[in-house]
């Protein structure tokens, strides 16, 4: 009876030591599902501005659809995975963390592109990092910047901290998107980034590549219909004054120069900077040959070269792409370099 008594003492006196685990704070969407068959190209979570970019096809926009859904682990949603929603009316889910501390409320969009047309007049500001983003001209956002990804370095949280913001210099004193390479800082420097190359893209940054695969973060594109046959737009251009290599050693013997492209492949699936150029899907390259200095706005227009490219399938996905710094993606270019862009279009 004794050792009983001393077995149920250390018992209750260990039981006591022991404290119940931690409930979980995460309240994230980790997945979004929909049928391939309602999808003109892959669902996009945007973690950074807690949307759910949708391609839909016509008719599951207008039938609805009934997603199901992931979230963190305990975590509680509503609507519940499995609910039919409708997007007669703005679509949202809170998600609430298994702790209850934590809430978020994502946004449904379904991306759209109408007119090809993009002329950067209307713009937004990421309410926690202060950087800046274009909507099209029917007020969807499909552009996306490297911005996101420099936010997670802690740069200032105010606009003209990133390397793509908006501008009032335009074609016609109006408003234009500027994109400029900016020196890394201290936290960049610590993984070898001594520059942040401005870009602009049609696509999104997935934030779950951000520090593991920064080239495959950037994923370019959005749906398209049909074969375009050019693109036109306008730019100015100033290169930096020193150009420098990835090391952050300076090459006297080099000047910056911009990049500006167009690119149509075959999707559902986006391309991204790890094959943006050498995909085999790729069906056609409209590429900006001259990318030097241009005091005054300065015109293109590119046809679409379809020579050697993929066969057209039935999901054609378009990228449009412009940096600052042409070989920005292996961190060499120009401290300063500016490029703004105006009046984008594809032709069809």
């Amino acid at each position: 009876m004794r050792n009983i008594f001393y077995f149920l003492s250390a018992f209750l006196f260990l039981g006591g030591c022991i404290k119940p685990a931690p409930q979980n704070p995460e309240a994230d969407i980790e997945s979004f599902e929909v049928a391939d068959s309602l999808l003109s190209s892959a669902v996009v979570i945007d973690q950074a501005n807690n949307k759910i970019l949708l391609h839909l096809k016509p008719e599951a926009y207008k039938n609805g659809l009934a997603p199901v859904l992931t979230v963190s682990s305990g975590a509680v949603v509503h609507p519940a995975s499995g609910d039919s929603i409708r997007f007669q009316q703005p679509v949202t889910y809170t998600v609430t963390s298994q702790s209850g501390v934590n809430k978020k409320v994502y946004t449904v969009e379904v991306v759209t592109i109408v007119t090809w047309v993009f002329n950067f007049e209307k713009w937004g500001i990421q309410p926690t990092n202060q950087y800046e983003f274009p909507y099209d001209d029917n007020g969807t956002q499909v552009w996306s910047s490297g911005n996101p990804g420099i936010a997670m370095t802690g740069v200032d949280k105010k606009p003209d901290a990133y390397p793509m913001r908006s501008t009032t210099q335009g074609l016609h004193n109006t408003k234009a998107a500027e994109i400029v390479t900016l020196k890394g800082n201290a936290i960049s420097e610590l993984v070898g980034v001594k520059l942040f190359p401005g870009s602009l893209y049609l696509g999104n940054f997935n934030a779950n590549f951000a520090l593991t695969n920064p080239p495959a973060a950037t994923e370019f594109g959005q749906p398209y219909i049909g074969q375009p046959k050019r693109f036109t737009g306008y730019y100015q251009y100033t290169p930096g004054s020193v150009f420098q290599e990835k090391d952050g050693t300076t090459n006297a013997t080099e000047t910056d120069k911009c990049t500006i492209y167009a690119i149509l492949y075959n999707g559902p699936d986006k391309l991204n900077g790890t094959n943006i150029k050498t995909s085999n899907k790729i069906v056609a390259r409209a590429m900006l040959a001259d990318g030097t200095a241009k005091t005054s706005f300065t015109r293109f227009d590119i046809p679409f070269d379809y020579t050697g490219g993929a066969t057209a399938g039935s999901q054609l996905m378009l990228a449009i792409v412009a940096s600052s710094s042409a070989d920005g993606e292996n961190y060499r270019g120009a401290i300063g370099s500016r490029l703004v862009v105006d009046s984008l279009q594809i032709i069809p």
